[in-house]
This record gives C-alpha cells, structure tokens and sequence, in this order.
C-alpha cells in the first residue's frame, strides 16, 4: 500500500507535498496507518487534535449531536452558540463573538472588522499594520497580511493598506506609522506557527497594548495556533496580562472538528450589523457542540497547567539532549516556544526529517525552512514526552552530522 500512497492522486489538486502516509485511527497521542504502524504523533493535526485522538469524553458527546442535529442555518437560533460563546467571553474577558469554520475565516473577518473600523470613522483607506514571518491564511487579503513571499508568489496583486514591521521592535512600529491618520490596528500572532515558531515578548505585547489605546486602534490578536491551553493559558497573549479588540480562533477549538471564532472587545464587538458579514457552516450545531465539550473537558481535566508542566519538561529534556548541538553554534540555533508549541532551529534546512521521523514512528513537521515544530495533544504525557526526544533528537543529531 505504501507504494500506492507515493504517487500524487490523479484526481485531488496537487496542492500539498505529502508524506506517503494515510492514516487510519488513533487512540490518545498515537495514531495507526491503514498497513498498521504505529507514530507517537507530535504533530496534532497541527495544533488541531487538543484532546488528542477518539477521546472517551469527546466522542461520545459528538455521536450524541450527530443523531440530533448537525447542521441548521444562522436564520436559526443555535442554543450551542450562545453557550460556547459565553464561555469564551469569561476566559477572554472579551465581550462577543462570531462564529466560522477555519482560522482563515476568523483571520478575514478580523480584516473586515479593522477597514470597517476606519470606514465608521471616516478613513476612506484604512491601513493594518502587519508583521514580518507573520502566516493569516492563503485567501487573498490573509495572504497579502501574511509575510512569507514564497506562499504569496503568483498571487499578485496583493491587497493593499498592510503596513509590515519587524517582530518586538516598539521603535519600528512607531516609525512605520508616524503621522500616518489611516492607520485602524496592530495585527500579529503571540507565537508565529507557520513562520518559525517566533514569540512576541511579554513587555513588546503591553507596548502594543498601550500604543493602540493611545492612537485608537484595534489590537488584533491572532491565536489560531497558539490558542486554546497550548502555552498553558488559555491565549497566549494572557502572559502579558493585556487583552485585545479581536481575537482569531480555530485549530484546538473544536479537537478536530472544523471550529473558527472571532472573539472581539467592548471596542470591536458591534462593528458588524446584520448583512456586514456570514457565513453558511460557521456555528453550526455539531461545531458548537465540539467547542463547548472540548473546554469542558479540558477544564475538568486540568489540561492547561498539564500542557505547561509536559511542555517544560520536553523542553528540558531537548535542550539537555542536544546541549552540545546548542553549544557554540554546532548545527541547534535555538530552542523555543511555550508549553506545548516548541520550535528547534536548526543551522540548515531540514525538511527531510519530516519522513524520517515518520520511519522511526515520530510524526512532526519542519516550518519556515529550518525549524522543527512540536504541537501535540494537550493531554501528551511526561513518558510520552521523552519517548518524542528519544526519537526525534538522535535523528537531529545524524541529520547535522551529514555534509551539506
């Protein structure tokens, strides 16, 4: 079967470069493929699978929605709606919240939001100020928001009013806007996914926090990725103590079931009025169903403090593991992150080890070239922690010991 799986399907868009790899179950923070081998998965779907896989708390609820209703139109009031919601109003200390299906929805909206923002106050071109290695989406406004030109090539033209600055740096921001009356918001992820695993700093948040109230803009807070418990808050920007305008959410939202969200403050929350926006499956009854089982659960079981413990401790262990690699320069740049989203850079690029992780039954990715990102189920265990370094750090270590 493996044979059969190297080849592109002759009838899906060769839209992904995939591993020859199909999936066929799983149970907790292991999955099987359909020729029965069996990967300690690291990857979660990518940050998706929050309470790893076929839950007994989850599955259950969900084959519960599934025999009562799945999906009805927002001409509808959806009871799940208003519950989920409410519970993200009380973790974020925000006020609203709209409902889609992915993060790029969530991240589109949140644009919207921002020009409507000018537009109300008169701003015939309202300009965002975006970020470098910044990742919102492949749609055509998400892309031009985003800072990677190789996923923006053959795109053009881009949309236009994006401002892009340097990460933690409150001098450039300021620079970039100075005397500029178009700008409406800040836009930017408390921990880049996509662009390398790159985090805001603790006191560059509050500086953005204090800059925005000054000027009257929107902060926008893009936690798609680092979201939902991953760093050991419920958002990432949390250890800051700030809270922003808007808020993108997705990925672990719904433990695998298609879930985005837009969480907006006091100052962003009536922006939207009926026809400003919608969409067809966002909030549906079977998503809001995912969402409000999938924070339950993580409540009860105490999966917040959980991610920060294991993610720590793998941390630890990776660093102690390839402390001669770190050391000097020897092929480990850096390794960072917070609780259960960590990123190793290496001196080179490693895609290539993306498949022999896989050989060895470890499941990862490689982003931004060179960086290998660890996003597994906040339920990961300290054994299977270790067991995530035993494999994967040897396999660094060979990979850096070849020529280039």
């Amino acid at each position: 079967m493996t044979a059969l799986l190297e080849a592109s399907s002759p009838h899906t868009m060769n839209t992904y470069g995939r591993l020859p790899i199909a999936l066929s179950h799983g149970q907790g923070c292991r999955v099987w493929d359909i020729n029965g081998k069996s990967y300690l998965d690291a990857l979660a779907g990518i940050a998706v699978n929050t309470l790893g896989h076929n839950h007994p708390k989850l599955v259950p609820a969900l084959q519960d929605q599934l025999g009562k209703i799945i999906h009805s139109c927002n001409y509808y009031h959806v009871p799940n709606q208003e519950k989920l919601a409410a519970k993200l109003v009380e973790l974020s200390g925000m006020s609203n919240v709209f409902f889609c299906s992915t993060g790029l929805e969530a991240n589109e909206a949140a644009l919207k939001l921002a020009r409507k923002f000018g537009h109300d106050r008169g701003i015939e071109r309202p300009e965002i100020v975006v970020y470098e290695h910044a990742f919102h989406g492949r749609s055509i406004a998400t892309l031009s928001a985003t800072g990677n030109p190789k996923v923006q090539a053959g795109f053009g033209p881009l949309v236009e009013g994006f401002i892009r600055v340097p990460l933690n740096n409150i001098e450039a921001l300021k620079a970039a806007t100075a005397e500029n009356p178009n700008v409406v918001a800040v836009f930017f992820e408390t921990i880049q996914g996509e662009g390398g695993v790159n985090s805001m700093r603790v006191d560059y948040l509050q500086q953005v926090r204090r800059l925005c109230d000054e000027r009257d803009w929107l902060l926008m807070i893009d936690e798609v990725q680092c979201g939902m418990g991953r760093t050991g808050k419920w958002f990432a920007h949390q250890w800051a103590g700030i809270v922003p305008d808007v808020m993108p959410l997705a990925k672990g939202l719904g433990s695998g079931i298609p879930v985005g969200a837009v969480v907006a403050g006091p100052k962003a929350a009536h922006i939207f009025q009926p026809g400003n926006h919608g969409t067809t499956f966002g909030g549906n009854p079977l998503a809001m169903r995912a969402g409000v089982e999938t924070i339950r659960i993580m409540e009860e079981d105490g999966l917040l403090a959980h991610a920060a413990q294991v993610g720590e401790h793998l941390k630890n262990v990776l660093q102690r593991e390839l402390a001669a690699e770190l050391a000097g320069g020897a092929g480990v740049k850096e390794i960072r992150g917070q609780g259960l989203m960590i990123g190793i850079e290496l001196s080179k690029p490693c895609g290539v080890l993306t498949q022999r992780c896989a050989d060895a039954g470890l499941l990862i990715s490689v982003t931004a070239d060179s960086v290998i990102r660890l996003v597994p189920a906040l339920i990961m265990s300290v054994p299977e922690a270790d067991e995530v370094a035993s494999i994967l750090c040897p396999l660094i270590k060979a990979f850096l010991a070849e020529s280039t």
